[in-house]
């Protein structure tokens, strides 16, 4: 006699759900390149706190539509503010 669970009863058979379409969403334009900028200035915090969230961490270049490039330069600018006191190292 096989167990087939806690009473007993047979396993059923559950009928996979057809997977959802993904959303594709358009890709955001660099707002660095759009502007031609081409050095991200550490010591300009009005720019630094559009890329910083009300806790402190950085968004990702995925969800601000910004290229490596420039999304690494933000990184730098952004920890060098830090360091200097320009930017809090934690939120809010």
């Amino acid at each position: 006699m096989a167990f087939f669970g806690p009473a007993g009863k047979k396993k059923k058979d559950f009928k996979k759900r057809p997977k959802r379409a993904k959303r594709v969403e358009a890709p955001k334009p660099c707002r660095f390149e759009k502007d031609g900028t081409f050095q991200i200035d550490y010591r300009d915090i009005s720019i630094l706190n559009r890329y910083v969230s009300s806790q402190g961490k950085l968004s990702s270049g995925k969800r601000n539509g910004n290229t490596a490039f420039y999304q690494r330069q933000l990184c730098l600018a952004v920890k060098r503010a830090r360091y200097l006191a320009l930017l809090p190292f934690v939120g809010e």
